[in-house]
């Protein structure tokens, strides 16, 4: 790790695994250099610069740690690019930022090799002492509200402060209880790794990845090695399988290669005046510069110093969102102070998956530290994007898994649409590589559009001049940040009304107080909510008690009732991501009026005549039992040997051949049974509809007049997705029957 001179080399996928105990002994090495201001890792050239790019990089370490400016984690380990992996937010937490926090780890801990993972906290960290006194505050009034997704993130640390409230005792004063939920929050968090993801908990019970805990002491600069999580051993044995539910006057300019601007500390605290968007960006250009060219000028922290960023708190003049990537030290890459730069790292820089923890901790920086500018940085090579392009190729090839395995899978496939964005942009038969490096700006812009349109606090910012959002992409190749500037959809997303980010938003409830809806207003209803189960965002889970009171009390207004099949695979409120009085759901096998036509007819003349609903959808779905069934009944009653129904199950499936015989009609007779099954699903739809107009006048009689609306749709088991299929093509003669019973209520 060290050449001659002092100068220290850099890690790459060229060196081996570093056994955990190693890495440990690196971290705590690297810290007391930094406490005795002897660093070693304080210049790079563009050998090593290469020598990461070409080999790729291996970090020894994984380290969650708080975005917090006084904290910087490479320059308090005395770390070089390529030797930790790391990952930012306010109170460094998986709060709001489950698959974000947890799929970075996998990466890291399985693609990258590294063996250690070190969890961070922080003294005085603003966000667990905000989410401590928020909970103290609420445990007196009984009165809790999210408008924001920093109250959101607050909110959901209000765990980590019970249980620091109970271990210290009631009558312990707020600060003390603050304190002491600093280092329940560290457990807290490697807790919530060993819970919720497989991987890292088999790397740990094989002792192949080491799981431990810290705390950096702003006074002094040490870190307080916690070790590991006293629940490790309990949780180890867990079978959870699910997936995780930025200077100034003294010493300085602002440009060219002249030393960063100081606070009148030293550093830059909340004693220094604020600094204009124009002014933080030329402080990045200029330190990035002076990184590029191997000059940095940032100094070691002092004592007086950090006791300055204690005593005065912060106020760092730009908010970064980052990749996670070990070869993107974000403090380095822009020659920054402790104070400087509020850093949020993921893998691929992204809010997908992080959307409360990202945009709560945003709006934190911006509105109560007052930073004016924020920069999303990406950079070239980034893994996690390479993934992205690869999952979303592979989707195309039919090569893919349809669903999320893990908190990393599912990382890739909601990055994975960044990716289809850019093929759209090069056209479809691009080169991969040349797909990757244009997926990497893209991605700058949509995580960009994601704070504007989701975060009002930001929006209200930009609005009014307060506050900048730009883009960049750092070169691995030359140590360069591309500055991009802002994104060319601002001032349409600016006109945004959404309040919250999607993982935070609650959908309401209708009851007859809302009246009718109109047909083309309920089938989009039901595709948003399919699309968002489909990408695994959905948001109808919050039901409060004054919702469940209101449909008792106002009584139900669903905007669509649906027939489907009783399959347990195709939960319908679950796959239209519906509320409770959403929809009227009939149900049974084989999503048929066939042996059940006075219930089904006579429930949906119910729904559109009592209740007024406007649509109505009957929907199939692939690899039907019921369909399977009757298709292997139609194909024995060809056979002279067919015997009569014996019980209510072959009844079903003889009343349902006929739908299976049409399919075979239309496919001719070289047709597999396989291929008539998956015919008879879509024609047995139609034929539910065709039903339906037949044999109901009240029905009939509404969509003729335009007031109903019917179309089919089948579900895709292995997708998540709905094919709208539209009306039936027998809709416009079957309107004139005149048929007005169904025949099993015919004498």
């Amino acid at each position: 790790m060290s050449s001659p001179g002092g100068r220290r080399s850099v890690r790459t996928a060229a060196d081996p695994p570093m056994a955990p105990e190693e890495a440990l002994k690196h971290l705590k090495e690297g810290n007391m250099r930094f406490v005795k201001g002897e660093p070693q890792a304080t210049r790079t050239n563009e050998g090593m610069r290469n020598a990461l790019v070409d080999m790729g990089q291996a970090p020894h370490t994984a380290i969650v740690g708080c975005a917090d400016s006084r904290a910087p984690l490479e320059t308090i380990f005395d770390a070089m690019p390529g030797d930790v992996f790391v990952l930012r937010n306010a109170g460094n937490t998986c709060t709001h930022a489950e698959g974000s926090m947890v799929g970075s780890l996998e990466f890291c801990t399985g693609k990258l090799g590294a063996r250690m993972i070190l969890v961070m906290g922080h003294t005085k960290c603003g966000a667990v002492y905000g989410a401590t006194h928020a909970y103290l505050e609420a445990r007196k009034s009984d009165v809790v509200s999210v408008n924001s997704a920093l109250e959101g993130l607050l909110l959901d640390l209000a765990p980590v402060a019970e249980r620091a409230l109970s271990d210290m005792g009631s009558s312990s004063d707020a600060e003390s209880v603050a304190a002491h939920a600093v280092k329940v929050n560290v457990f807290h968090t490697i807790d919530f790794l060993l819970r919720y993801s497989e991987s890292i908990r088999d790397k740990v019970r094989s002792g192949q990845v080491e799981i431990q805990g810290g705390l950096y002491h702003l006074d002094t600069g040490t870190v307080e090695f916690m070790g590991r999580s006293p629940r490790q051993t309990e949780l180890l044995s867990s079978t959870h399988r699910g997936l995780p539910p930025s200077m100034t006057r003294e010493g300085g300019r602002t440009s060219g290669y002249g030393p960063a601007a100081r606070g009148m500390h030293g550093v830059r605290t909340a004693a220094d005046s604020a600094v204009a968007a124009d002014e933080a960006l030329k402080m990045l250009q200029a330190g990035n510069e002076r990184f590029a060219v191997g000059a940095p000028l940032a100094k070691n922290a002092t004592a007086k110093m950090r006791e300055a960023l204690v005593s005065h708190g912060q106020a760092p003049h730009t908010a970064i969102l980052g990749c996670a990537d070990s070869r993107v030290p974000v403090d380095t890459v822009f020659d920054a102070m402790p104070g400087d730069l509020f850093v949020l790292r993921n893998a691929g820089n992204t809010c997908t998956h992080a959307e409360g923890s990202m945009v709560g901790s945003l709006e934190f920086c911006c509105g109560k530290l007052g930073s004016k500018l924020i920069l999303v940085l990406g950079h070239t090579q980034c893994g996690a994007i390479a993934g992205a392009t690869k999952t979303h190729l592979a989707s195309k090839e039919g090569d893919a898994s349809k669903n999320a395995g893990c908190a990393l899978e599912g990382l890739l496939m909601g990055l994975s649409r960044v990716a289809k964005q850019a093929e759209k942009e090069l056209g479809v038969g691009a080169e991969t590589d040349k797909l990757i490096a244009h997926a990497v700006k893209v991605n700058v812009f949509t995580s960009i559009d994601f704070l504007l349109k989701y975060s009002e606090p930001l929006r209200q910012l930009v609005k009014s001049g307060n506050l900048e959002i730009q883009g960049g992409v750092y070169h691995l190749e030359t140590g360069r940040v591309e500055f991009m500037g802002r994104s060319p959809c601002q001032a349409q997303l600016l006109a945004s009304d959404s309040s919250l980010p999607p993982s935070l938003q609650a959908l309401p409830i209708r009851t007859t107080l809302h009246g009718p809806m109109p047909h083309q207003e309920a089938l989009k209803l039901l595709k948003e909510g399919n699309d968002r189960f489909a990408v695994g965002a959905a948001i109808s889970g919050r039901i409060t008690p004054a919702m469940r009171k209101a449909l008792v009390k106002e009584g139900q207004a669903p905007h669509t009732a649906i027939i489907g099949c009783a399959d347990s695979r195709a939960p319908l409120e679950t796959v239209f991501d519906a509320m409770p009085g959403d929809i009227f759901v009939l149900r049974n096998a084989g999503n048929t009026c066939t042996h059940a036509e006075g219930s089904m007819v006579g429930s949906l003349e119910f729904c559109l005549g009592a209740l007024h609903t406007k649509m109505v959808m009957v929907l199939g779905h692939t690899a039907c039992g019921a369909i399977k069934g009757a298709t292997k009944t139609f194909l024995a009653s060809k056979i002279p040997t067919k015997t009569k129904a014996a019980k209510a199950l072959d009844a079903l499936l003889e009343g349902l051949s006929v739908v299976a015989s049409s399919a075979a009609s239309q496919l001719g007779p070289d047709a597999t049974e396989q291929q008539i099954a998956t015919l008879a699903v879509k024609l047995n739809v139609f034929h539910t509809i065709d039903f339906l107009l037949q044999y109901s006048p009240l029905i009939r009689r509404k969509v003729q007049a335009g007031e109903v609306e019917i179309q089919g749709g089948i579900y895709d088991l292995e997708t998540g997705r709905v094919e709208f299929l539209g009306q039936s093509p027998a809709q416009a003669g079957l309107v004139k029957s005149e048929a007005n019973l169904p025949p099993s209520l015919t004498k």
